[in-house]
């Protein structure tokens, strides 16, 4: 995983690193129902992030997982919208789809599984 400047690590509100623990989960979900690789926690990630190192994820679920990280903490917008109501979209065209793909079935499931709080994410 690339390192991250202290700048950008400290500058982290508590909204985006809910919305990084949510897209670890989300990314940990489909990846177990998807995927028969075995899992692994993230590696190397800063003491802010630490939390995200709970969602055990496939060597390709991970290599996403460490690219939406790196997206997120670059956005260039001052006031960091949801991804699915930004203007500027700064994932690659194949990540952009596999994010959608992602959101889309854990959202459901964890909603089916009993997790209505993440009812408000899914639907704005």
């Amino acid at each position: 995983m690339k390192k991250f400047s202290i700048q950008q690590l400290a500058l982290l509100t508590n909204k985006e690193k809910k919305d990084l623990k949510i897209l670890a989960l989300f990314t940990s979900v489909y990846c177990r129902d998807h995927h028969t690789a075995e899992r692994e926690s993230l590696l190397a990630l800063p003491e802010q992030l630490a939390s995200l190192k709970s969602y055990p994820c496939c060597a390709s679920c991970r290599e996403f997982l460490n690219y939406a990280i790196e997206r997120r903490l670059n956005c260039p917008l001052e006031e960091k919208p949801v991804c699915k109501h930004c203007q500027v979209h700064c994932y690659r065209s194949g990540y952009r789809e596999k994010v959608r793909e992602i959101m889309r079935y854990s959202g459901k499931t964890l909603i089916k599984r009993g997790r209505l709080d993440l009812l408000w994410h899914y639907l704005f």
